[in-house]
């Protein structure tokens, strides 16, 4: 692949103004086209960004000669078709999280990814950015010992009324998918996948989870304690403890902007993000690094791993109660 990596997008939603905003701040990254459900909202999207080709159905980007890699904005229920598609007209995906309503639709996503020898990857952000990357690098470094547990939470206070899309079960409404999957994703980034999952959810009278706790448990005796939801304003922290220290992170942990290490006999130590925490330029810039380089999927945000996540997510479904109208038959985790 030349240096220029060319873009469509797919929805135009905050997610994707926001990718799309700092997308274009990249060197060699164009978007050449925009696609959505409406010729109107497209041709919005286009103008605001001063991109060239405008579609009112998903069909139009991905026969676009131009596209070498599909960023797909779409809520979550619409994922495994959109990035689907995408896939079999032979482009590149990345797709935004959570991958897909349900493990097996990811598994299916990444077994297409995988035979047709295309990239794909789940734009977990938090994966890529700097200051999370180091965390990684200390703890898997021994700074902290054994890990022993992990901390996470993510909710936020609404009020969302039933019309809302967090509370419609047909676009798989609840708090699981859309901010549990943070706390979920950031104690498998450090932990790797749970042998055991217990969890606890008050449902709305729609069937979805409005507040939901989860204890993840792993054979080398560490654990986690998250939780997520849309009735209540949580400090949205992070913390992991080890048998020498532990490191905390302040509120917005999933884009955090420092966080502390503490270590017995020694004064704390402090780490600061020194670019825009709030970026998600480091995910755009990392899929474009693997393209350029022939690769199929991220180190930094491997398949194994979004498979892995969206199997615990399927488990504290499980645990809970909640089923989406639109799925097959899902075997419990």
């Amino acid at each position: 692949m030349s240096e220029k990596v060319r873009w469509g997008i797919l929805a135009t939603g905050g997610i994707a103004e926001r990718f799309t905003t700092d997308l274009l701040t990249l060197d060699g990254a164009e978007v050449v086209a925009v696609a959505s459900r409406t010729e109107a909202s497209a041709k919005a999207f286009a103008d605001r960004f001063g991109i060239p080709r405008a579609y009112g159905d998903w069909a139009g980007l991905f026969a676009d000669e131009d596209v070498d890699v599909v960023y797909v904005a779409t809520p979550h229920h619409a994922h495994r078709e959109a990035a689907g598609r995408a896939l079999e007209a032979g482009k590149a995906v990345l797709c935004e999280k959570a991958l897909t309503l349900n493990a097996r639709e990811a598994e299916e996503l990444v077994t297409s990814a995988r035979d047709r020898g295309l990239f794909l990857m789940e734009a977990m952000w938090m994966y890529c950015n700097p200051l999370v990357r180091r965390l990684v690098e200390l703890v898997r470094g021994g700074v902290i010992g054994e890990i022993r547990s992990v901390q996470a939470d993510f909710g936020l206070v609404g009020p969302f009324t039933a019309d809302h899309r967090l509370r419609d079960p047909a676009v798989g409404g609840g708090a699981l998918l859309d901010l549990g999957v943070y706390p979920v994703s950031f104690a498998q980034l450090l932990l790797g996948e749970p042998d055991t999952v217990q969890a606890h959810a008050l449902l709305s009278p729609e069937g979805v989870d409005l507040n939901t706790g989860m204890l993840l448990g792993w054979d080398t005796g560490a654990s986690a304690l998250l939780s997520c939801s849309l009735v209540a304003d949580t400090p949205l922290t992070a913390s992991v403890t080890g048998t020498l220290g532990r490191i905390e992170l302040p509120r917005g942990f999933f884009f955090p902007e420092r966080f502390t290490l503490y270590r017995d006999g020694r004064d704390p130590e402090e780490f600061v993000n020194e670019d825009d925490p709030h970026s998600l330029r480091h995910e755009a810039a990392e899929v474009m690094r693997c393209l350029r380089a022939g690769g199929t999927e991220s180190p930094l945000v491997p398949l194994d791993g979004s498979l892995a996540v969206m199997r615990t997510l399927d488990a504290v479904r499980d645990r809970i109660g909640v089923r989406y109208p639109q799925e097959a038959l899902v075997t419990p985790a």
